[in-house]
């Protein structure tokens, strides 16, 4: 494979799955399962490729375990739904301990800013609900679910310099 090749599929492949999560929780309020599954079988050719170290790899692999088991704990309390559980890890498996602190952090305020936005348009924007697309009646429905892969999105976006795949590509 050309050394090129390697970093442009990395680089092309997590915000891809990032941004078809974020598309699809907006217009569904789903995240397929196929989607976090591709994005975490996607982690390990990356890092292998890139030349990540076996120990490196395996805290990675700890993180993405991490975040599953912090994900279902959300899911169970019904702070989220299972589908950004399973993105969350998906993702989180990409950075190393400080680089999945900035995801978290990059998906929280990007999730407050969201529920803010939400907020707002359920309040002011009831009388066009009527007229809007279905998926958009949906996003504006009084006490509606939040759809949070558009924040994991973001955070995942935002903190992809953090990752320790990042500086190999060689951009």
């Amino acid at each position: 494979m050309s050394p090129i090749l390697i970093p442009l599929l990395f680089a092309l492949t997590f915000p891809a799955c990032l941004i078809w999560a974020a598309l699809s929780d907006l217009k569904s309020m789903t995240i397929p399962n196929r989607l976090s599954i591709t994005l975490a079988l996607a982690f390990l050719p990356a890092a292998l490729l890139l030349g990540l170290p076996p120990m490196i790899i395996l805290q990675h692999l700890g993180i993405g375990a991490a975040g599953l088991a912090l994900g279902i704990l959300a899911f169970a309390f019904r702070v989220m739904g299972g589908g950004d559980a399973k993105l969350i890890a998906a993702t989180a498996l990409w950075f190393h301990p400080q680089g999945v602190l900035a995801f978290g952090l990059y998906t929280a305020l990007a999730g407050g800013a969201l529920s803010l936005v939400l907020l707002l348009g359920r309040q002011f924007l009831q009388i066009y609900t009527p007229t809007l697309p279905k998926w958009l009646q949906t996003l504006l429905k009084p006490n509606g679910d939040i759809p949070y892969g558009l924040a994991i999105c973001a955070g995942g976006l935002l903190a992809m310099p953090h990752s320790d795949l990042y500086p190999l590509l060689g951009f």
